[in-house]
């Protein structure tokens, strides 16, 4: 094991928060868990995910909310935890219609309760936290993708303001006290053990079951969809960067390679080895119509290069589909 200090990851029983602390396992680091574990989907997948993890050397997890701020500083604190990665959060544009103060609670306090225990740890190297590209708004998309220096004043969901919000925080934060962050803005991601509220998930599930699927946007929209093996290299990445000691830089984390709705259900289709029976729907209110990743300055930091393309991804993904759920 290392023998540097042990590194945080809140959301560890998340989709990308279980992904991200396996690698640092796999190179040897010690990595300490948070996660409230809530059912905004089914805990049982987190569960699963979690149990992965605490069969491994070297991982300690803790049930708790990161909105706790006391818990956070103390644990942060009597763990010499030099750095974080920062991934818990209310996810879910459609459900910030629904329930829009677990935003406020999971995304703006829990951001806080991180921040603060962060500046007070002593020797304290980098944070990297999940922003998310819903911050860019519905704008259109041109031939270039969107650029972290877009001004991303216009969310049009609450989860998307939330983001921008941890943002804003994070750079006065980096102001006034003196120490490194970093966000990632994360742009569609997918792959196994992913989140069943993602249209892709949800899709394989009906698709399975033989119940029609519901397309919004009349299939019109596209994503910069991303593997998860590729996000993981680039927050992985980004960690071992750390910026200036008082520099708070965001970062994009995408594909860079948008795919159109129709064409994505089409590689699921043959993925799965089934068809699926369309329902087509207008926008749902806080979707945007496409998600475009310009990630050159993730590229120039870390080398980052996404290496797995939709078609190969959503392979392993209804592999991995059929494997957990019995599936045929």
């Amino acid at each position: 094991m290392s023998a540097r200090a042990p590194i945080l990851v809140t959301g560890a029983a998340g989709f990308i928060g279980h992904a991200t602390a396996h690698r640092l396992l796999d190179r040897g680091e010690c990595v300490i868990g948070v996660d409230i574990v809530n059912d905004y989907y089914d805990p049982a997948l987190k569960e699963a995910r979690l149990a992965t993890l605490t069969a491994r050397e070297g991982f300690t997890f803790h049930r708790a909310d990161v909105a706790d701020a006391e818990l956070m500083a103390r644990l942060i604190r009597e763990s010499s935890v030099t750095r974080v990665i920062h991934l818990a959060a209310q996810a879910g544009v459609r459900y910030s219609l629904e329930n829009p103060f677990a935003y406020q609670h999971s995304n703006l306090a829990g951001h806080l309760a991180v921040m603060e225990a962060c500046r007070h740890a002593p020797g304290f190297e980098h944070l990297v936290y999940a922003s998310s590209s819903s911050v860019y708004g519905d704008k259109p998309m041109g031939g270039e993708g969107f650029t972290e220096d877009e001004p991303a004043t216009n969310p049009v969901s609450l989860y998307a303001a939330t983001k921008r919000a941890c943002e804003l925080m994070s750079q006065s934060y980096a102001s006034l006290y003196g120490f490194p962050q970093t966000g990632l803005r994360f742009f569609t991601v997918y792959g196994p053990w992913g989140r069943p509220d993602m249209a892709y998930f949800s899709f394989s599930q009906k698709i399975m079951a033989g119940q029609p699927i519901e397309v919004f946007g009349e299939g019109k929209m596209a994503r910069d969809f991303t593997y998860i093996d590729d996000i993981v290299d680039g927050i992985i990445g980004a960690l071992d960067n750390a910026p200036a000691r008082q520099e708070h830089r965001i970062l994009n984390i995408g594909d860079s390679h948008p795919v159109g709705l129709m064409e994505m259900i089409e590689t699921l289709e043959n993925a799965l080895g089934r068809k699926a029976e369309k329902i087509m729907r207008p926008m749902q209110p806080g979707d945007v119509t496409a998600t475009f990743a310009d990630v050159s300055r993730l590229n120039a930091l870390t080398g980052y290069k996404p290496k797995v393309m939709l078609a190969e991804g959503l392979t392993r993904f209804a592999a991995w589909y059929k494997g957990y759920t019995g599936a045929q």
